[in-house]
């Protein structure tokens, strides 16, 4: 498999994927058709979605063909070279990935070596289920299984800062309440900035960030950028 999972899209000074152009482009390796998933995108049109992301990539010269405008997502993805999944709400996207017929059609493509690049609910996606998405569940995804195309679920913006004041949860706080009741899961938490690579089964932490490695019963651990030994 060849999988890019960005922790985020925007960084704090605005700019739209800029931090990734060259990770995308690894990851694309000079292939040039890409399906774009705007599925999770709420309060922004999907046509309008993929013009940003077109613009955002149009350094790498990609073709994006949205996915929303394909019938038959076998076909679509039959002739695309690199599949995108933008962020946005994670229970729409995947209530729109499986009503439409996305979700096993793109599992067996990965799987068969087709490049996965995911961005926040992109990414998230991409893991057994999407329980450990931060989004609010605005829709009935149908279930909460999703890709699992890695073993692990993934916090993208993993942060633990809290207001002054604020009397919720942290985000560890979070995790840890989910296993409890999910006591055989791994998670990793990926800081905004970060994202991870995964090529045939090895995962590699990219960015300016550690990540962290939560499992029940023991204390989170901070991952370095480089190979990660998750076993």
């Amino acid at each position: 498999m060849n999988l890019l999972l960005l922790s985020n899209s925007r960084m704090p000074d605005g700019r739209y994927l800029a931090h990734a152009l060259d990770a995308i482009a690894e990851a694309a390796a000079g292939r040039r058709r890409a399906l774009f998933l705007p599925f999770a995108g709420t309060t922004i049109a999907w046509d309008d979605y993929a013009a940003n992301v077109r613009a955002a990539l149009a350094p790498l010269d990609l073709e994006i063909v949205p996915a929303h405008r394909a019938d038959d997502p076998a076909a679509a993805l039959a002739s695309a070279e690199l599949v995108l999944v933008g962020g946005g709400n994670t229970f729409r996207l995947l209530r729109e990935s499986r009503r439409r017929g996305w979700l096993g059609p793109i599992r067996d493509a990965a799987l068969g070596g087709l490049p996965y690049v995911g961005w926040s609910a992109g990414s998230v996606l991409a893991c057994p289920t999407i329980r450990t998405t931060n989004d609010m569940p605005i829709v009935e995804p149908g279930g909460l299984g999703s890709l699992a195309l890695v073993p692990f679920q993934l916090n993208c913006h993993y942060t633990d800062a809290m207001p002054p004041g604020h009397q919720g949860e942290t985000r560890r706080q979070r995790l840890a309440e989910y296993l409890v009741l999910s006591p055989r899961d791994t998670v990793i938490g990926l800081p905004e900035g970060d994202w991870l690579a995964v090529r045939d089964g090895a995962v590699m932490l990219h960015g300016p960030h550690d990540g962290w490695l939560f499992r029940a019963g023991r204390d989170a651990v901070a991952l370095a950028p480089g190979p990660l030994a998750l076993g």
